[in-house]
């Protein structure tokens, strides 16, 4: 699958950990993509994650859904995983595998990575075979124990400015705050809780999808 800038706007990130309420990933990711939602990433980690057949699994479901609505299926810092579910592309974080190395290892995949200051983005502009960023935390954020620093949305701008790729803004972003995250110039929001604990998981992604694609 080709990458294009559009395909970031509503882009949820998703595993099995971030259920609730005996939700399940394969049925919220549906309700999701009838809302509206551009990419997926399926990000099986930390705690309660699941792991080996029970993880491919799963990722084969969720796979299938992408490819039924054409829409890109990213799996989260696992090259070999992504190679087995056929995933259109794979994101990697500062600390996760080397950039390099995954750039050598699936040159025709779409290739996120995970930048969070203005030393990281200069470096990722050289990297051509990189299609997007995600920068972030925006906002304070709990799904993510590890999380860096809230850049803010002042912080968020100058990464925009900065980078010659579309960035993808993720962490604490809900309802309220997502013309605040457009002004920045990001390309779109990236999210988890807001659509895996939304009372209306249909009209959140139809939301977020809205607030991008407008020309406002």
């Amino acid at each position: 699958m080709k990458f294009q800038k559009e395909q970031l706007a509503a882009y949820f990130v998703a595993g099995s950990q971030d259920m609730v309420d005996g939700r399940q990933l394969p049925e919220v990711l549906e309700t999701a993509i009838a809302g509206g939602i551009t990419a997926f990433q399926y990000r099986e980690k930390g705690h309660h994650a699941l792991s080996g057949d029970a993880k491919v699994k799963l990722g084969s479901i969720l796979r299938e859904l992408c490819k039924q609505a054409k829409i890109p299926f990213i799996v989260d810092d696992d090259v070999e995983l992504a190679k087995r579910l056929e995933a259109d592309g794979v994101h990697v974080g500062q600390s996760d595998e080397a950039i390099a190395k995954v750039i050598d290892e699936v040159p025709d995949m779409i290739i996120g990575y995970s930048c969070h200051t203005l030393a990281q983005i200069r470096k990722a502009n050289v990297l051509t075979a990189v299609d997007y960023i995600g920068s972030g935390p925006i906002f304070p954020t709990i799904s993510k124990a590890d999380a860096d620093p809230a850049v803010g949305t002042d912080g968020l701008t100058k990464l925009v400015s900065a980078s010659v790729k579309p960035i993808v803004a993720i962490g604490g972003i809900n309802l309220t705050n997502l013309n605040e995250i457009k002004a920045t110039g990001a390309a779109g929001a990236a999210v988890i809780s807001l659509l895996t604990r939304a009372t209306n998981i249909k009209a959140a992604a139809t939301a977020i999808r809205q607030a991008f694609s407008s020309k406002s």
